[in-house]
């Protein structure tokens, strides 16, 4: 996962945040735990599934794109300069087990081919999880 958020915010300018919030069953709500990031500190360490964008793409199962943040009430803002979101579920056996959050400065930023890379990323992710056998499981 590292090496993906590192990878995708080198190479594709647009993408000024990129990280992964894995989903943390073992307190007595179910949250969403910040993983891997490159791009400021956000004090959204811990997001509830029914809050945000990111939540709204756990609990469904379904990519969200939003082209303008500020028109979204979902949005949990972390930075004044982000203007737009993408975020794709990550699973393994079929179950949501994380996501992969990236945000522009730039509006409307994410395109068809962008949704493309980002969801072949998250299912490359969700396959090394299953075949690895290792942990997802964050301790944030």
């Amino acid at each position: 996962m590292t090496g993906v958020t590192e990878i995708l915010n080198r190479k594709m300018l647009k993408y000024n945040w990129v990280g992964f919030y894995m989903l943390d069953e073992s307190g007595p709500e179910p949250m969403l735990a910040l993983g891997p990031f490159v791009g400021s500190m956000t004090p959204h360490t811990r997001i509830p599934l029914h809050q945000g964008i990111c939540g709204a793409a756990a609990s469904t199962g379904k990519t969200v794109v939003v082209d303008d943040v500020n028109k979204d009430s979902r949005y949990l803002a972390c930075s004044i300069e982000t203007k737009s979101e993408i975020v794709v579920p990550v699973f393994v056996k079929g179950k949501v087990v994380g996501e992969l959050d990236i945000d522009s400065h730039f509006p409307a930023a994410f395109t068809g081919d962008d949704r493309e890379l980002v969801e072949f990323c998250a299912v490359a992710v969700g396959q090394y999880i299953e075949k690895s056998g290792k942990s997802y499981r964050t301790s944030a």
